[in-house]
């Protein structure tokens, strides 16, 4: 299935060109709460089961027509992994890798959706597209190892990981409001049986600037699962981005940012960069 939130938080399941609004089936009656209906369908799912669902009679919505939402506005944990491909580690010239680093956490805040502007925070610091395979766990994993590991998976979506080229720590500066791009829905994982060989790209107005295939991660999906959740327990809903090739560059105010999947989907969102200001402006600047 691939399932979306649209329309002001209501639970879709894409069918062809059009949204079959499932929300009462699958997310229940009543408000979701800020987490959003595929959460609590996530969290339903590791509590019953998956249910039959009978689409007789479900409104549908042209697919073009949709406002389609970030199908996870705030997940528990976004889990980032640096440096996860050799051929952005030889770009960046850094002398380590995932393997020596760990991994690092994405503020919940920091996501947006399909359609929403990237908000560029400095006129004089350069921002970053990083285009990534993103993994939803669907079951609580602690200490799993790789052959286990993909039992845990919910599945998969497009994640954008936007970052500051500036001296703070990982997570401030991938952690900015509208720093994590997700959607344009999940792809839930029976219909992806080896997350390891996905074909990814990423357009920066119009031009590719990424384009690799998830067979060249340093740690695949399975080591990646199996070696956070023997640092961090994961809970249904949190989101693991895998990390970026090479091909990351500068954003600038009007570019149009396009990742794309094999057998996930296409996300794209734009760049405003009308409320940037010097770096010498932030707050804290002075404190030393």
């Amino acid at each position: 299935m691939r399932l979306a939130l649209f329309n002001k938080g209501r639970l879709g399941l894409v069918d062809g060109d059009a949204l079959v609004d499932v929300t009462e089936q699958l997310a229940g009656p009543g408000a979701p709460g800020p987490a959003g209906a595929l959460q609590r369908y996530i969290e339903t799912t590791v509590r019953d089961g998956v249910g039959h669902l009978d689409l007789t009679g479900c409104p549908r919505v042209p697919l073009a027509e949709a406002d389609l939402e970030a199908p996870l506005p705030r997940p528990g944990k976004i889990i980032g992994a640096p440096v996860n491909y050799l051929d952005h580690k030889a770009e960046m010239e850094y002398t380590t890798s995932i393997a020596d680093l760990g991994v690092f956490l994405k503020a919940n805040s920091s996501v947006i959706g399909p359609g929403q502007d990237i908000l560029l925070p400095y006129t004089d610091k350069r921002t970053d597209q990083e285009g990534e395979l993103g993994v939803v766990i669907g079951r609580t994993a602690s200490h799993v190892s790789t052959d286990d590991a993909l039992d845990h998976v919910f599945g998969y979506t497009c994640v954008l990981d936007i970052t500051v080229r500036s001296g703070e720590d990982r997570s401030t500066r991938k952690s900015f409001d509208t720093f994590t791009p997700i959607g344009p829905w999940i792809v839930t994982a029976d219909e992806i049986p080896d997350p390891d060989t996905l074909g990814l790209r990423c357009d920066v107005g119009g031009a590719t600037r990424q384009e690799t295939n998830t067979a060249d991660l340093i740690f695949g999906v399975r080591e990646l699962i199996a070696y956070t959740s023997s640092v961090m327990t994961l809970h249904p809903g949190d989101v693991i981005a895998t990390g970026t090739p090479a091909g990351v560059g500068p954003l600038s105010h009007g570019d149009r940012v396009v990742l794309e999947i094999e057998r996930v989907g296409r996300l794209e969102v734009g760049v405003d960069g009308s409320r940037a200001v010097p770096y010498e402006q932030r707050p804290g600047r002075r404190a030393r």
